[in-house]
């Protein structure tokens, strides 16, 4: 499979075997070896390898360093530091590790690296999540980053894994690459007022949080339809006196690309139901908006929401 340029690979063996440029190592902040890697490294004269990167260390959670590759196949090895100092990783840190594991490799000007499985194992990771997100830094640095890398390639050890991050990768680079483009994406999201809150929905996709109801807007469809179906799908709510809120477009404000929003309020009618790509549904008192982990840049359209709210409800009362 291509992104650009560039052959993404999903393979089963050992990553130390592969007959690339670059290896990745997932390390913790000092720069110690992971332990499923370690081993493999040491007994391949990976020692100095260990104590180069130490003396490079530490560095922050999702940094990473590169040092030589000693008696290795690969002339390089890429240390990503994938769990924090109690050995945990999140996808903050999965997704910074991969796109500066990546980096590294351009500023090495390497034509060929490989990655294992970042944050799982030690980190507690899920793999189906990892794998979504370093999907998404892979197409991200192949679409746009300049460098002369010709090849990536996911190395993972055992079947298991395997098997999730061949499905996850290729399906998901494949349905962005050839059912979205290139894009900005033009996505809608949805502020749902009930007598006692709002209705937010927790994701089980990366990225991770409580978010607005919402979604992409489907080819032919207009933007109050695709809000009333995403509200349907999502929360199991029809809407009433829908108004359009504002449009929020900033390219950073989802990690996985670019996405231009319409923000539409409503009230909703029905009883509540999150839908099956969901992880959980609840309506949250307008009081304790401001206490939750938001996912995109809902945290700040929120804080938009509750200013514009404020008068309309004085005007009530």
């Amino acid at each position: 499979m291509r992104i650009k340029n560039i052959e993404l690979k999903v393979l089963k063996g050992d990553i130390t075997d592969l007959d690339v440029d670059a290896i990745v190592n997932p390390a913790n902040c000092d720069l110690t070896m992971s332990a499923g890697l370690a081993g493999v490294i040491k007994k391949k004269g990976g020692d100095s390898i260990e104590a180069t990167a130490l003396l490079k260390g530490p560095v922050k959670p999702g940094q990473a360093v590169w040092t030589g590759g000693g008696e290795l196949k690969a002339q390089y090895v890429i240390h990503a530091a994938t769990v924090n100092r109690n050995l945990k990783s999140d996808e903050q840190t999965v997704r910074q590790a991969t796109a500066g594991a990546l980096k590294c490799a351009a500023e090495l000007g390497v034509r060929s690296v490989a990655l294992p499985a970042l944050g799982i194992g030690t980190g507690g990771f899920p793999a189906i999540g990892a794998a979504k997100i370093m999907a998404q830094e892979f197409l991200k640095f192949g679409r746009f980053a300049k460098s002369s890398l010709q090849e990536i390639v996911l190395c993972l050890y055992d079947l298991e894994t395997f098997e999730v991050f061949d499905q996850q990768v290729n399906g998901y680079v494949r349905h962005i690459q050839e059912d979205l483009g290139i894009g900005p994406y033009v996505t809608v999201d949805i502020i749902i007022e009930l007598a006692e809150g709002i209705i937010l929905i927790e994701r089980s996709n990366p990225p991770y949080g409580w978010a607005l109801p919402g979604g992409f807007v489907d080819y032919g469809e207009s933007m109050e339809k695709a809000a009333a179906r995403e509200a349907k799908e999502e929360t199991n709510m029809d809407l009433a006196g829908l108004r359009q809120f504002r449009v929020y477009s900033d390219p950073s404000r989802d990690p996985r690309f670019h996405t231009v929003s319409t923000v539409f309020i409503a009230k909703g009618k029905g009883k509540p139901q999150f839908g099956d790509d969901a992880k959980g549904l609840k309506i949250v008192p307008y009081r304790d908006l401001r206490r939750l982990k938001y996912a995109f840049d809902h945290n700040k359209v929120i804080a938009d929401y509750l200013k514009e709210r404020k008068p309309r409800a004085a005007k009530k009362k």
